[in-house]
């Protein structure tokens, strides 16, 4: 399936909207400037000798190096082949199951993607990809795994970033479902500000589709023009204006 969402642009952050924004993992910066594997964070370091055999450490660095390196240029399928490599040498280190899923994503790799994503959760004990899992279940039409991951989600807890992205990705899918009220509950702001952060603008920009679902077309409009005020050039922005009207 081709992994498109109708309606959606980077507030949307559905499906292969999502993988067009080109942030880095959010555990710390493992990108480098010269795919030298000496750029690589101590603690990435660390965490390859810890669960690498000796002999194989020197190469997963170099290849996990170079990786990063395609990654933070947007040159995903670059960088899958060498993470594929180091996951060969290494499959125990969660930077090298991380940075695959997270390439995997960005080139709609869905059910790939949501196994590696999955495979970094349970190595690392983190939830900072959670939203990422969800956004692969919605490409996968699994709306049942949607809910169960998002109810796993707020069992185990997470950072501010993974909670606001989560909510985008769980609010998205109740929109899908025809859920506009319940989508509003989770996602509808409880002030609209003049100037709202980049995080808060993704939220906005589903919250106005949820608001003109429900027929509040005014708060919609709010939401968007503080949208406007963001970033006039915001991904999707225009269609979503033309979907919520101007008076």
């Amino acid at each position: 399936m081709s992994g498109q969402r109708s309606g959606g642009g980077q507030g949307d952050r559905g499906r292969a909207e999502r993988g067009r924004n080109d942030r880095p993992p959010r555990r710390g910066s493992i990108t480098s400037g010269d795919g030298r594997d000496s750029d690589l964070p101590g603690w990435v370091r660390d965490e390859i000798a810890r669960v690498t055999a000796k002999e194989r450490r020197e190469p997963t660095m170099r290849l996990l190096s170079d990786a990063a390196h395609s990654y933070s240029a947007g040159k995903y399928p670059q960088a899958l082949p060498k993470l594929l490599e180091a996951k060969k040498l290494s499959s125990r280190t969660a930077t090298i199951r991380e940075l695959l899923g997270l390439t995997l994503y960005h080139t709609g790799q869905w059910d790939r993607a949501l196994q590696e994503l999955r495979t970094f959760r349970r190595l690392s004990g983190e939830t900072t990809h959670m939203a990422e899992e969800m956004d692969c279940l919605r490409a996968l039409d699994r709306p049942g795994d949607v809910e169960k991951t998002w109810q796993l989600l707020r069992e185990l807890g997470g950072d501010a970033a993974t909670k606001s992205e989560a909510r985008v990705v769980y609010a998205s899918h109740l929109l899908d479902l025809g859920r506009a009220k319940d989508a509003w509950k989770v996602i509808g702001p409880k002030r609209i500000e003049k100037q709202p952060s980049e995080a808060a603008a993704r939220e906005w920009f589903v919250a106005a589709r949820a608001a003109n679902a429900l027929g509040d077309g005014g708060t919609a409009r709010q939401l968007v023009a503080g949208i406007t005020r963001f970033d006039p050039d915001y991904p999707g922005l225009a269609e979503l204006t033309d979907e919520v009207g101007t008076s």
